[in-house]
């Protein structure tokens, strides 16, 4: 079967100038990186271009300066950081364009690698700007995108010059691309969805799209409970939006016409105070106290959720199944997390998750590794679950 995106396997790089687009964007406390995990995830494609005799240079922004040089978004401490995971010397540009850009890119050799300052300092980067996207051009032969977490952003450096040069996805890129195509595009039935988190209106886009993708579908969380209240069940206390009452009961619909069924909790662990250690205890949707919170999922709807989960092939997840940041709260999200995992280690799931209370959580239970993929990207992994087009990804296609 064709590649439906041009890969690193399809250009020859030795001496060419490659302007590789990384995700650079990692936390930092006075003026030290403090988690390298985004250094790390583009190490590879780096090492192997450098490696295959490329002129690496670095295109990534940090921050969001709005335009302007900001000395607090600079990449040079990020630069000398990643000199460090790629084990090799990353030398620094003061801007991205112009005298100072290209004095740097004519000096390099083959397996250099080079970082060039903040995308984000020029206006054109956010504006896609035709000038500005020339300007980059003029120091490349060839574009290699490995910034999946910033696809979903039409912007100079992730999309724009996929149009000016030959463009290529990076090794990190594929590898998302290949895990989610699995996953939503081309997966293996039964599908199952787990979708977590507080608030319905913010996921109402992904909702819409699954019902009509995945033959089950588990909603938890805050949003499962303005499922609940649609249905006439009294949530108590509970974080809902009611005024969206109507809207669950369409999406309900919807999965019952598109044959996808919806599990949303069967009992509930419920505290009257939000708070770690808060004293709770599982009722049925029958008998919620009217001065409780529901916190969790009960233990029959872990059951029936792991019972889901052994009827699926493959497993899509984004958020969390309750207030899974304070004990015991957490207890439902890790007791899925970790069933998945294990289905997952005996081959006989695909598993899936992405976005940043996600990841916390899959870590939380110990079982990150386990999972087939987990995408740290959270805008994009949400628009790509979304059904949404990725203009980063889009200008890489084949066809």
């Amino acid at each position: 079967m064709a590649k439906p995106f041009r890969t690193l396997d399809d250009v020859d790089v030795k001496d060419k100038r490659v302007l590789l687009r990384v995700d650079l964007n990692v936390p930092m406390e006075q003026g030290r990186v403090t988690d390298a995990t985004r250094l790390t995830r583009v190490a590879p494609t780096i090492t192997e271009l450098a490696s295959k005799g490329a002129k690496v240079v670095l295109l990534a922004h940090f921050g969001r300066p709005k335009g302007k040089r900001e000395a607090k978004d600079s990449l040079k401490p990020v630069a000398e950081a990643l000199s460090l995971v790629v084990k090799k010397p990353v030398a620094f540009a003061e801007d991205c364009i112009g005298e100072a850009a290209a004095k740097a890119v004519a000096a390099m050799k083959g397996g250099d690698i080079l970082c060039l300052e903040n995308t984000r300092f020029h206006a054109g980067e956010e504006k896609n700007d035709p000038a500005f996207v020339a300007e980059l051009a003029k120091l490349g032969d060839i574009w290699v995108n490995d910034a999946f977490s910033a696809a979903h952003r039409a912007h100079a450096s992730t999309e724009g010059l996929g149009h000016k040069l030959p463009a290529y996805a990076g090794r990190g890129m594929q590898a998302e691309l290949d895990a989610l195509g699995k996953a939503l595009d081309a997966p293996t039935h039964p599908v199952i969805a787990i979708v977590g988190g507080a608030k319905v209106s913010t996921k109402l886009d992904l909702l819409e799209n699954l019902v009509s993708k995945v033959d089950a579908l588990v909603i938890g969380g805050g949003m499962a409970n303005t499922f609940l209240h649609a249905q006439g069940v009294g949530i108590g206390k509970s974080l809902a939006e009611k005024d969206l009452a109507a809207t669950a009961l369409r999406i309900l619909d919807k999965a019952e016409n598109e044959n996808c069924a919806i599990i949303l909790p069967v009992d509930a662990v419920v505290a009257f105070h939000f708070e770690a250690g808060a004293p709770s205890q599982a009722y049925g949707l029958d008998a919620i106290p009217h001065d409780g919170m529901i916190l969790d999922v009960g233990p029959r709807s872990i059951e029936r959720i792991k019972s889901a989960i052994d009827d699926a092939a493959t497993l899509v997840w984004n958020g969390p199944l309750g207030a899974f940041e304070l004990t015991p709260f957490d207890r439902g999200t890790l007791a899925a997390a970790r069933h998945a995992a294990e289905r997952t280690s005996a081959k006989m799931l695909v598993s899936v998750a992405g976005g940043g209370d996600t990841v916390a959580a899959l870590n939380a239970a110990g079982v990150a590794d386990q999972f087939t993929y987990v995408s740290t990207a959270g805008g994009a992994f949400l628009e790509w679950m979304e059904g949404k087009p990725l203009p980063g990804v889009d200008v890489l296609r084949t066809a």
